[in-house]
């Protein structure tokens, strides 16, 4: 078995557990105590999981995700800032993908372009363009209720019968070396696919998010432009290097 077959193997029990034991995985991987012991180190290492006595553990602060109320009060000068911003980037007649999460949540009030057409896996994010009278798609799928987006292989398969001008994503962190990522790897996977589909893409992001890293990732830094309220100097030296920035004032 290849060594990033094992690791993911190895993730995949944890999420479903939270704890696993050394040697259920040394049975699960068919591999050599040794071996698994240098992939649990590795895996440390890169801040995904945490070694404990007799096993590993997942590194929770990366795996919780606070529930979109919660979110919903958090940086909120920052983020309207932001969603000003991304507002301003959408043109008249373009479909775009609006992610779900708070900041692009924000952004739905500020989007003046006309005949715009909207794809969305955010349940609060329908309810907003509806009000707003914007033509609008939620994709179908299993509803996540703590953050109330459409998550899951229907959404998927769902996703696939729609092209976008762009897309509009929110993250969890922005870190120069592992890019954007996200607690859950499910909610990564559409937010991927969201971005395979569009001619251009952007990631929403106040400045609280620089310099954090989630468990599951998104895309690197170069393959969309980033959409902050303010970098400091030393941010906007070394993101400016990977990535297109559109920056407040």
């Amino acid at each position: 078995m290849l060594t990033e077959e094992r690791y993911r193997i190895i993730l995949e029990r944890l999420q479903e557990r939270g704890v696993v034991k050394l040697q259920e995985l040394v049975e699960l991987l068919e591999a050599s105590e040794s071996t698994v012991r240098r992939d649990l180190i590795d895996l440390e290492e890169r801040q995904l999981l945490k070694r404990i006595h007799g096993g590993a553990a997942l590194p929770s602060p990366k795996m919780q995700e606070p529930g979109i109320e919660e979110k919903t009060f958090r940086n909120i000068q920052q983020k309207n800032a932001v969603a000003r911003l991304a507002a301003a980037q959408v043109v008249d007649g373009e479909s775009i993908y609006i992610d779900a999460g708070t900041t692009t949540l924000a952004m739905i009030p500020f989007i003046e372009a006309k005949d715009v057409t909207v794809v969305t896996n955010g349940l609060s994010h329908i309810e907003a363009l509806v009000s707003k009278r914007i033509k609008s798609y939620l994709l179908g799928g299993m509803m996540k209720i703590h953050t109330k987006a459409v998550i899951g292989s229907i959404a998927l398969q769902n996703m696939d019968n729609f092209r976008f001008d762009r897309c509009f994503l929110g993250t969890n962190g922005v870190d120069v070396e592992m890019g954007y990522t996200t607690p859950d790897p499910e909610e990564a996977l559409i937010k991927r696919r969201a971005h395979q589909l569009s001619a251009s893409s952007y990631v929403l992001a106040d400045s609280s998010k620089l310099g954090e890293v989630s468990f599951a990732k998104l895309l690197d830094l170069n393959e969309a432009t980033l959409i902050t309220e303010s970098l400091t100097p030393s941010w906007r030296k070394s993101i400016s290097q990977k990535t297109n920035i559109i920056e407040g004032s």
